[in-house]
C-alpha cells in the first residue's frame, strides 16, 4: 500500500521534527554505515580457515559486536537496499525484483534522519532507481528524493558499462571520470571480455581509477565537508566484492598462489580457476577493508571515533560455485548470509552472536540511536537493545525470500519452502554447507517451521 509522505511524517511525529535541531537529543551519535555489494558472510567470519586479510574488519570485530548469521531480507541488489530504505519485509517493499524503481511516495529512514536535523550523506552503488540506468554525470538526480542531503549516485559495475554501450557515452559519474581520464574505453573492452566466471585477469585501471577507491575518496570527501555542529549519516556503498573478477595488477600480485577451500558439491570450473576466483574475491574484500581503515581512521582525526556507530554489512553474499550455484538469489548461505559488525557507543565489546538475525534491522537501529521513533508500518525492529547487552535475543525467528521461495530461521535450523520440488530443512550447526536436507527425518521440526511461514505473503506480482 502506497503511503503519502506527509501523512507518513504526521502519523508517526516526525512532522514537528522536521527542521528542527532541537529533535535530536544531545549526544545524538554519528552513523557511519559501511555497505559492500555481495559480500558473503563466511570470508569475513572467524573459524572458516579462508584466507582472507581483513585487520580492519577483525578490529571492529574486537571493538564491537560481530553476527555470524545474518541474513539479508531478499537476496538481490535492488530488493535489498529498497527493504533496508523503508524498514519493510521484501513482501511489503514494493521492489521484488531489479526491474523496480524505489516507489519515491514509500517514505525512506534517509528522509526521516534528515528531517530531523542530520546532515545524511551517501556515495557509492545504491540501485534505488537500477532499471533506469542514468545517474547524472554529477550522481545527483535522486539523491535529494531519496532523503540525502549531500552524496553521488553511482553506476554499478554491469549497469554502468550497459549504459555506456547503449547510449555511446557515460551516463553516471564513474564512467564520466574515467572517461576525463581516457580510460573509459578501455575500462568498457575489459569489461567485454569478462565473459564468464573464469576471467580472472587485472583490469587496466590503476589503483587510483579503481573504482572502490575512487568511491571512497568520495565517502572521505563528503566526511571531510560534513558540518560538525551536529550528528551525521554516511552511508557508503561499494561496487566489490561484486562480479566480474576484476581487480587491479596490485591487487593481483598479493594473492595469486593463494589456496582456498573448495567450493562445496560443485561440479563446473576446474579447482586451479575456483582458485583463482576466489582469488580476486578476497583480493576485493582485502582492498575494501583498506578503505574502511580510511574512514576509520577519518574519523580520529575528526574527534569522532567514540561518538559513531560503525556499521559493516552486504546487501547479499555470492555463491561462488556453492551447489553449482553463482552469484544471489538464492536461499543458500552462501547467498542470503552476509556479515554484520557493530561498533560504536554503548555497543558490546568482542562479543560474537551466533543467533539468528536480520540487516532487516538495521533501519530501526539507526532511528533509535537517533532518538526517533520507529514508525508503526515498519517491519524493521531495533537491534540496539542486543547490542548494549539489555537483551539476549531480538528476532526469532528470522526471514528472508526472493521469487518464489521463502526461508525461516529459527536456532540452529533453517526451513526453505518454494526452492526444490520439496521443503528444504537443515541444522546449520551441524551442517553449515547445507547438503542434508531432514525434513524426512525431523517431521516435527519441519511442522513448526512450516508454520512460521504461514503468516508470509506469497511474492509479489511482477
Amino acid at each position: 500500500m502506497a503511503i503519502a509522505r506527509r501523512d507518513f511524517l504526521e502519523t508517526t511525529g516526525l512532522a514537528a521534527a522536521a527542521s528542527r535541531l532541537a529533535a535530536l537529543p544531545p549526544k545524538a551519535p554519528n552513523i557511519l554505515f559501511l555497505f559492500p555489494d555481495q559480500l558473503r558472510h563466511d570470508f569475513v567470519e572467524p573459524g572458516n580457515n579462508i584466507p582472507v586479510r581483513t585487520p580492519n574488519l577483525k578490529r571492529l570485530a574486537a571493538e564491537g559486536m560481530q553476527f555470524t548469521r545474518a541474513v539479508t531480507p531478499a537476496p538481490l541488489c535492488a530488493p535489498a537496499r529498497a527493504c533496508l530504505a523503508a524498514g519493510l519485509d521484501y513482501d511489503r517493499c514494493r521492489v521484488p525484483s531489479n526491474n523496480q524503481n524505489y516507489p519515491l511516495d514509500q517514505p525512506t529512514m534517509y528522509q526521516q534522519l534528515r528531517d530531523a536535523g542530520y546532515h545524511v550523506m551517501g556515495c557509492g552503488k545504491f540501485d534505488l532507481h537500477k532499471p533506469q540506468l542514468d545517474w547524472g554525470l554529477d550522481g545527483k538526480r535522486l539523491i535529494r528524493d531519496w532523503g540525502f542531503s549531500d552524496g553521488i549516485d553511482n553506476e554499478g559495475k554491469h549497469d554502468g558499462t550497459r549504459a555506456f554501450m547503449q547510449a555511446g557515452k557515460p551516463k553516471g559519474p564513474f564512467l564520466a571520470y574515467l572517461d576525463k581520464l581516457g580510460l573509459a574505453h578501455a575500462h568498457i573492452e575489459d569489461y567485454e571480455k569478462r565473459k564468464g566466471k573464469g576471467a580472472t585477469f587485472p583490469t587496466p585501471l590503476s589503483d587510483e581509477a579503481y573504482g572502490d577507491n575512487w568511491i571512497a575518496r568520495n565517502g572521505l570527501a563528503l566526511l571531510d565537508a560534513a558540518p560538525k555542529d551536529r550528528p551525521w549519516f554516511l552511508q557508503v556503498n561499494f561496487n566489490g566484492p561484486h562480479d566480474p573478477w576484476d581487480i587491479t595488477a596490485t591487487m593481483e600480485k598479493r594473492w595469486r598462489g593463494v589456496k582456498f577451500p573448495q567450493p562445496n558439491r560443485c561440479l563446473t570450473l576446474t579447482p586451479e580457476i575456483h582458485d583463482l576466483v576466489r582469488q580476486n574475491y578476497a583480493a576485493m574484500i582485502e582492498n575494501i577493508d583498506r578503505r574502511i581503515g580510511d574512514f576509520l581512521a577519518k574519523l580520529q582525526q575528526r574527534g569522532e571515533a567514540t561518538s559513531t556507530l560503525v556499521v559493516v554489512s552486504s546487501d547479499h553474499g555470492e555463491m561462488l560455485g556453492d551447489h553449482n550455484l553463482w552469484a544471489k538469489r538464492h536461499p543458500y548461505q552462501g547467498s542470503v548470509g552476509v556479515p554484520l559488525l557493530v561498533r560504536g557507543p554503548g555497543v558490546q565489546k568482542g562479543v560474537t552472536n551466533h543467533d539468528p538475525a536480520s540487516i532487516l534491522d538495521l533501519t530501526a537501529t539507526f532511528l533509535d540511536y537517533a532518538a526517533l521513533p520507529r514508525p508503526a508500518i515498519m517491519d524493521s525492529r531495533s537491534l540496539r537493545p542486543l547490542l548494549t547487552g539489555r537483551t539476549r535475543a531480538l528476532r526469532d525467528p528470522v526471514f528472508s525470500g526472493m521469487d518464489q521461495w521463502r526461508l525461516v530461521m529459527q536456532g540452529p535450523y533453517k526451513y526453505i519452502r518454494g526452492w526444490d520440488q520439496q521443503p528444504l530443512l537443515f541444522d546449520l550447526n551441524k551442517d553449515p554447507q547445507e547438503n542434508e536436507n531432514l525434513i524426512t527425518q525431523k517431521p516435527s521440526v519441519a511442522a513448526r517451521m512450516a508454520k512460521l511461514l504461514e503468516p508470509v505473503q506469497p511474492a509479489l506480482s511482477r
